[in-house]
């Protein structure tokens, strides 16, 4: 499993915290956001291909020992595009994944995931209950609810490019716009909410080049 770890990234969204990519063939092939990826095109989709390639990064015994040669309390992100490593069959590696969570003990990682098979649902919880943070990432309001359900860990949703006030789930659950995404002074660095374990649902408004084809898919 290939990785790539910036140590300072220079993104405006994250502020200048270590954030990582994973190679393409950690993402599920059943996601049905894949068309939409935001991580599909511009300067990140050429960094993705490299990692995906080998022709970036490290492998995933490099990568969790600089992970765990982080300072103490660090605040970091892994994933700004693919996903936790997987199997042959395509289900989260329980191994691998032991072995962040093991790297990441002391830091403050956070990650978001696609997977949701009930093997992949099942090492999610095991993940957040051990102290490192995965969202579970739904593909629309009533998709939260069915995650939320599982009680797995932290859910974010995809919300449409016009939706930038808070909002409720068919259930009722709170749904927070990200700050980020709304106040240039607030950053992933400052505000950490992806990083805690929370009832509400952070909601990220689709944005860049694939924000009409989210929409669209939004509003089928």
């Amino acid at each position: 499993m290939q990785v790539h770890l910036t140590l300072k990234s220079a993104n405006a969204k994250t502020g200048p915290i270590p954030v990582s990519t994973t190679e393409k063939a950690s993402c599920p092939p059943n996601c049905a956001m894949k068309s939409a990826c935001y991580a599909a095109s511009g300067p990140l989709a050429l960094h993705w291909a490299a990692v995906s390639a080998g022709a970036r990064g490290t492998d995933w015994a490099a990568f969790t020992a600089t992970i765990a040669g982080l300072p103490a309390d660090q605040v970091w992100r892994h994933n700004q595009a693919g996903d936790l490593p997987v199997t042959p069959a395509g289900t989260i590696d329980a191994v691998k994944l032991g072995q962040l969570v093991h790297a990441n003990q002391g830091k403050r990682g956070f990650t978001y995931s696609h997977h949701r098979d009930a093997a992949s649902i099942d090492w999610i919880r095991h993940a957040n209950n051990w102290g490192f943070t995965v969202n579970l990432s739904a593909n629309d309001l009533a998709d939260a609810d069915t995650l939320a359900d599982h009680k797995a860990g932290p859910v974010v949703v995809v919300l449409p490019s016009t939706q930038t006030t808070n909002t409720r789930t068919p259930a009722g659950r709170a749904v927070v716009v990200c700050p980020a995404t709304q106040r240039d002074d607030v950053t992933c660095a400052t505000c950490q909410l992806c990083q805690r374990q929370r009832d509400v649902i952070v909601g990220f408004p689709a944005h860049g080049t694939r924000r009409r084809v989210i929409d669209i898919k939004l509003a089928a």
